[in-house]
């Protein structure tokens, strides 16, 4: 019953979502198992990632351990450099160590600036050269709209992606490494009398909702990747851009939901096909952060209402979110570098 309610808050807001104006949101929706589009919207436009760059950083670290560079086991340092990362942070002081499968979990769930440093110094020996293999493993991947500056997505103008790009390294993850999707399922990391929690709430809010990565800078609003098991399907939501966190995740909701209603069928076209446009990538910050900022997210609100004080909303069922448990291993300097390997060597076909 709760569904057919839903089916008919949906009809009702699916005119409202294809008239939103499409510079403040790409959005794509893909059939998970078959990487079929069911429906975008500038999905091949250039967006600034924000911490959405941290889903690289993870399938580089995965691979890392595949090619045994390193371990889930290895004890990974939080350095000056890493400590010095603005937030989100860890909590964690300089010289503390925690294994790399607990960082892993930090980087995924509380999206952890300075952890991200100190997986990228331990297991390329420097940030510069853990950059290089994200970009090498974009390149290899066909992420033609992706360059990254950084490992934790921190605002640089040259870190560029889109929704097309974020997809295909979403069902590469799911396709490559499906030992460590938990980590994008969990809700909270303890570390001590610390709950780090992500910002995903469709984890606590979206039944069969399974993961993946939210992120935020004002020159990229609001963005998310998130994959929902539903009803024997398996489907995977991008959204850039939102003005809020209620309409990033309202928006992601509503587009899962025109999947399982059957209200988009599919294009027939697979997400690796769709192009990157060459447009220079939106800036957000005017909107998001700057004079326009009030008026713009009224502007928002009136398009799309969902989940607002005496609105319906799509996030209403009452999930237990998945935790999990990190230990501060205690300080350590003299950890040994990742083993030496003679070239960059992706692990990763050229397309998917």
């Amino acid at each position: 019953m709760q569904f057919v309610r839903l089916l008919l808050i949906l009809a009702v807001a699916v005119a409202g979502l294809l008239a939103m104006p499409a510079r403040a949101t790409p959005l794509l929706l893909v059939d998970a198992q078959s990487g079929e589009i069911l429906y975008e919207q500038d999905a091949g436009q250039k967006w600034h990632p924000a911490s959405l760059t941290k889903l690289m950083t993870a399938y580089v670290a995965f691979a890392a351990i595949a090619q045994g560079r390193i371990s889930l086991d290895t004890p990974i340092r939080i350095s000056r450099n890493a400590w010095n990362q603005a937030p989100s942070k860890s909590g964690l002081e300089i010289d503390s160590t925690i294994t790399m499968q607990d960082a892993l979990y930090i980087l995924v769930v509380k999206s952890a600036n300075d952890i991200a440093v100190a997986i990228a110094e331990a297991v390329s020996g420097s940030v510069e050269q853990f950059v290089a293999e994200m970009n090498g493993m974009a390149a290899a991947m066909g992420l033609t709209a992706t360059h990254y500056v950084n490992p934790h997505g921190l605002h640089h103008a040259a870190q560029v992606t889109s929704a097309r790009d974020l997809a295909v390294l979403a069902l590469y993850i799911r396709r490559d490494f499906p030992q460590y999707l938990p980590m994008f399922g969990t809700e909270v990391v303890t570390l001590g009398k610390a709950s780090l929690e992500s910002n995903n709430s469709l984890l606590e809010h979206f039944a069969g909702t399974t993961g993946m990565k939210t992120g935020y800078v004002c020159a990229s609003g609001l963005n998310i990747v998130a994959t929902v098991e539903r009803q024997g399907r398996s489907l995977l939501g991008v959204v850039l851009g939102g003005s809020s966190a209620r309409e990033r995740n309202e928006m992601t909701a509503e587009l899962f939901l025109r999947g399982l209603s059957g209200a988009v069928r599919g294009t027939g076209k697979s997400v690796v096909a769709l192009p990157n446009t060459d447009a220079e990538p939106v800036n957000m910050r005017p909107l998001i952060c700057g004079k326009q900022a009030k008026e713009y997210a009224r502007q928002r609100e009136a398009a799309f209402p969902m989940g607002l004080k005496g609105q319906p909303s799509y996030l209403t069922d009452q999930i237990e979110g998945a935790a999990y448990t990190a230990t501060d291993l205690g300080r350590r300097r003299n950890v040994p570098l990742p083993r030496p390997r003679p070239s960059f060597a992706p692990v990763v076909a050229a397309s998917y």
